[in-house]
């Protein structure tokens, strides 16, 4: 695949590359806006980028456009790429730019050159007709693009402020082959499937309400889920070496001051005012941990200090970035801070990568790690951030893992190992982070009394593993399709009874069950057997029960296991032993 560069020079790169996507995804805009163009003239054009898995390109249509226009869009696209336009690259002056795009009537293009300075040097792509001011890369000609889709239509205020013009955002996506195309369609339908916001009503797992946008609400067996890994966690970190403590959610603004939250994290805070004086409720727990850290004299003694906190937590998230489970305004945040000298900085961390790693393991993910250095909007001086850096590196190479380095990407206070965890349909998901912190100590004014007998400021890491507990059962949700492995399932046996004859045998079932520990309910309703097997299965429960005159009299069940079917008829001892 040739892509022209701003240059002029011609490049070869694969799709597979993370350039090679790029450059076709973007390419593909400009044949979408061309097409659109083409179809309807009147039209004004804004911006086009790719993003990931696609591209998408805001128009200002003087229709109402819908995406039953999409056919004849589509069409249009595939004859621009059968006529395999050159696409040609050229720069010039910002006043000719001006001229350009006054003379095609493109207002939005003119309002972009205005902002730029006279002097800039002005690129533009052509492909046939359309012009489009664009710094490239692109594809060399039109006919590379074999496969396209346009996929959705969503409003789009006028860069993304909401007191300029709603625009129509079309997105789309392609491949250099039909094949490919297919096989990402049959993805996203899958996906679909798997939506855990669908999934989590069906099962009855949580919801969300028009009162309460961003702050979900979790019913009994999404509870039930929500404990389960509670206690997992909590099992693995007493394990591990770590107390737990509880902060309050609402803490006095001279704190959120003292660690610079107020100064570079306030816009995302949740404020209030008590006495007269400026709260705010907490977007993480780590300010109130310093408070307990500094409650009493430490010493070297003590270290590592482990301290882990389920925090409640509340994000002031913009509208239309929340997504069910997965970007809320309320979670709770599976975080802990572990405090130490210099010389145990390397242990500590391999420990957290180690437990990290246990965790993903027992879930089945496998995943990627990436390291983010210093942001520019960060606290300290450069010897502290490169010490910083230099501990999280050292620990990754004498751990022997790979990483990716995601420059400028880090929290203000310090840089972080990120790990990506991979799900069963191979999308990936940002959840465990691992950041070495030299500055809160010193804005806390931390201290200990090391070996020396002299007073030493603590190292700090910062970490959690889930991310949190509602985007991780988010993540869980999609990843089994609600079909969670028996430790998991909120129910783990559903018994049913094939008449209403056999409720006191059902019942005592029940009490077997659950006095060995077991998640079960009961289906005796007068309902015809048949259907409570597919209300059971729609569950997704691990484990049906059937009972009826044979089952009663031979004190046995008739066992069902979900996806593998009918496993015959068994004493409940037996039945028992399958699930131990």
């Amino acid at each position: 695949m040739k892509i022209r560069r701003k240059d002029g020079s011609i490049q070869e790169v694969g799709f597979e590359d993370e350039l090679g996507k790029n450059v076709f995804r973007h390419t593909t805009a400009h044949i979408l806006a061309q097409a659109v163009k083409r179809r309807y003239p009147n039209t004004k054009c804004a911006i086009g980028p790719s993003i990931k898995d696609g591209f998408y390109y805001d128009f200002d249509f003087d229709f109402p456009f819908s995406e039953k226009n999409f056919a004849e869009i589509e069409a249009e696209m595939e004859k621009i790429v059968k006529e395999s336009l050159e696409i040609k690259h050229f720069t010039t002056d910002r006043k000719k730019a001006m001229q350009i795009m006054g003379e095609k009537k493109e207002p939005y293009k003119m309002e972009l050159l205005n902002e730029l300075p006279e002097d800039e040097e002005i690129s533009f792509y052509q492909q046939g007709e359309y012009l489009e001011m664009c710094v490239g890369p692109h594809l060399v000609d039109t006919s590379a693009v074999k496969a396209i889709k346009l996929l959705s239509v969503a409003g789009a205020y006028w860069r993304g402020n909401e007191k300029n013009k709603m625009l129509t955002r079309i997105y789309g996506t392609s491949f250099p082959s039909k094949t490919m195309l297919e096989d990402y369609l049959n993805r996203l339908e899958e996906i679909k499937k798997r939506d855990h916001r669908k999934l989590g009503k069906e099962l009855g797992l949580f919801a969300l309400f028009e009162e309460a946008p961003g702050f979900p609400f979790f019913l009994p067996k999404g509870q039930i889920l929500k404990n389960l890994l509670i206690d997992y966690w909590r099992k693995l970190h007493m394990e591990e070496g770590y107390v737990e403590i509880s902060t309050p959610i609402m803490l006095n603004r001279k704190l959120w001051e003292t660690s610079g939250h107020w100064e570079h994290y306030r816009d995302k805070m949740y404020t209030t005012s008590i006495d007269g004086a400026d709260f705010a409720i907490k977007p993480m727990s780590c300010p109130g941990g310093m408070l307990v850290y500094k409650m009493e004299p430490r010493s070297y003694r003590e270290f590592p200090m482990r301290i882990s906190e389920l925090g409640l937590i509340h994000r002031n998230e913009i509208s239309g970035t929340l997504h069910g489970l997965m970007r809320v305004r309320c979670c709770t945040q599976d975080d802990a801070h572990i405090f130490m000298t210099p010389n145990q900085v390397q242990d500590e961390i391999k420990g957290v990568v180690r437990l990290i790693d246990r965790v993903y393991s027992d879930f089945g993910f496998s995943y990627h790690v990436e390291l983010s250095t210093r942001p520019e909007n960060s606290i300290g001086n450069d010897e502290e951030w490169e010490m910083a850096t230099k501990g999280l590196t050292n620990a990754l190479d004498d751990l022997k893992i790979s990483y990716v380095v995601n420059e400028g990407d880090g929290a203000f206070y310090g840089p972080k190992i990120d790990f990506h965890l991979e799900d069963s349909i191979g999308r990936t998901w940002q959840c465990g982070t691992i950041q070495l912190d030299f500055q809160l100590p010193q804005r806390f004014e931390a201290e200990y009394i090391g070996e020396d007998g002299r007073k030493h400021r603590p190292i700090m890491i910062h970490r959690v593993i889930f991310g949190s507990m509602e985007r991780f059962m988010g993540i869980l949700i999609e990843h089994f399709a609600g079909k969670f492995p028996l430790w998991l399932s909120p129910v783990q046996v559903k018994v049913l009874s094939i008449s209403d004859k056999y409720i006191d045998y059902v019942e005592k079932i029940e009490m077997i069950l659950k006095k060995e520990g077991l998640r079960c309910e009961i289906d005796g309703r007068a309902e015809k057997i048949g259907y409570k097997i597919r209300m059971a299965q729609l569950e997704k429960v691990p484990y049906i029960l059937i009972v009826g005159e044979k089952e009663a009299k031979t004190d046995s069940v008739s066992v069902r296991k979900r996806d593998s079917g009918d496993l015959g008829s068994m004493s409940i001892k037996q039945f028992l032993e399958i699930l131990t």
